[in-house]
C-alpha cells in the first residue's frame, strides 16, 4: 500500500481530466488470475479464460507484474487520447527506452528473480519478447470482451464528467474510492510505508476508471503524467449474465473480426463508437458492416447526422445460435 499527497494549483485543475486504457486492463487482468479469490467478480471471465493459456508461456510477464505491490511502470503508460485503442497503447510499450524498462523490471518484487535476470540481461530483447506476449494474451482473454470492458468504462467516464461539470473536483471525489480523499487543493491516498508528496506543477491530473483493478486504486508519479486508476462504477454488474457467447463457431463462419462486431451490435451503434469498442480503424469497421449488411445480419438507419446499424433478426438468430 503507498500514500500519495498531490497539491493542486489552478493549472492543475483546469487539466483534470479523463481516460481509460485497453492495456492498463489487460495488465491489471494478469493479478486477477495470480489471485482470483480476491477477485470473485471476475470468476466469470477467468472460468472462460483460463483453459486458453496453456498454450502461452506468460512466467516473463507475471515476474514482471507479481501478485502485490509494484509492477513495472513501462507496461502501462499513462493515456496519452481519452480513448486510446489497444494497437497504439501496445506500440508504446514495444517503444519503452530499454534502461528505464530494465530500472523499473529492478523495483519489482517477484519471487521470479531468474526471469527478472534474463530481462535485465537483454532489456531491448526483453521488452520486444513481453510487447509479443501482451499482443497474445488480448487476443485470447480480452478481445472478445473488450466491447463489454468498454461500455462500462465508458459509462463511468460520463457520469464522472458530469459530477465534475456540476460540482466541481470535492464532489467529483467525495466516491471515487474510500481511500481517496479531497482536503481543500490537495487529493491523498491511502496510507503506508512508501510516500510521494509533491506539487502536480500545472501538469493536472488524469484520472483512469478500471474494471480489473477492483477493488482497489493504483497511482503513478513522475517522471510519468500524475494518473489515479480507481475502479469503474458497476463493476459488480459486468459478468451478470456471464461472458457474451464464446464466437469460436460463429468466428468459423463469418471470421473472427465480423463475429465481435455482431455480437457487439446488441444495441445499435455508429462506426465510430464500434472502431473505438473493437479497437477498430473506422474504415476497417465500415468494410466489415458492409459484409454484414450485404448478407442480411446487420442493417443501417440514419439518426440525425449519424447512421446507426444494428443486428436483423438473421443476425440475432445468428448469435443466438453461436
Amino acid at each position: 500500500m503507498s500514500s500519495v499527497d498531490w497539491r493542486f494549483g489552478a493549472d492543475d485543475l483546469a487539466r483534470l481530466r479523463f481516460a481509460f486504457s485497453p492495456m492498463w486492463e489487460l495488465v491489471a487482468s494478469l493479478r486477477v488470475l495470480h489471485a482470483p479469490a480476491r477477485h470473485s467478480v471476475h470468476l466469470p471471465w477467468i472460468r472462460a479464460v483460463r483453459p486458453r493459456l496453456s498454450s502461452l508461456d506468460l512466467s516473463e510477464l507475471l515476474a514482471l507484474v507479481p501478485a502485490h505491490g509494484y509492477m513495472a511502470d513501462f507496461l502501462t503508460p499513462p493515456p496519452d487520447t481519452p480513448l486510446p485503442d489497444f494497437a497504439a497503447e501496445l506500440a508504446r510499450v514495444r517503444n519503452a527506452a530499454p534502461e528505464k524498462a530494465a530500472e523499473e523490471a529492478g523495483r519489482v518484487e517477484s519471487p521470479d528473480r531468474r526471469a527478472i535476470a534474463r530481462f535485465q540481461a537483454d532489456p531491448a530483447e526483453g521488452v520486444r519478447r513481453v510487447a509479443g506476449t501482451l499482443a497474445a494474451y488480448w487476443e485470447l482473454v480480452l478481445e472478445e470482451f473488450w466491447p463489454r470492458v468498454y461500455g462500462l468504462l465508458e459509462a463511468d467516464l460520463m457520469w464522472r464528467s458530469r459530477r465534475l461539470a456540476t460540482g466541481g473536483a470535492r464532489e467529483l471525489f467525495a466516491d471515487l474510492h474510500p481511500a481517496v480523499r479531497w482536503h481543500g487543493d490537495r487529493l491523498t491516498t491511502g496510507a503506508g510505508a512508501w510516500c510521494h508528496t509533491g506539487d502536480l506543477g500545472g501538469d493536472g491530473l488524469l484520472l483512469v476508471p478500471s474494471v480489473f483493478r477492483w477493488p482497489d486504486i493504483a497511482t503513478m508519479i513522475e517522471p510519468y503524467q500524475a494518473m489515479l486508476v480507481y475502479p469503474a462504477r458497476g463493476v459488480g454488474t459486468l459478468w451478470e449474465a456471464g461472458p457474451p457467447p464464446a464466437p469460436e463457431a460463429l468466428a468459423a463462419l463469418i471470421g473472427r473480426t465480423r463475429a465481435q462486431l455482431l455480437l457487439s451490435l446488441c444495441q445499435p451503434a455508429s462506426t465510430t463508437a464500434l472502431a473505438r469498442r473493437m479497437s477498430l480503424t473506422p474504415g476497417a469497421v465500415s468494410q466489415h458492416l458492409s459484409v454484414l449488411s450485404g448478407n442480411g445480419l446487420v442493417a443501417r438507419r440514419r439518426m440525425g447526422r449519424e447512421v446507426l446499424y444494428r443486428r436483423t433478426s438473421t443476425g440475432d438468430a445468428l448469435v443466438s445460435g453461436s
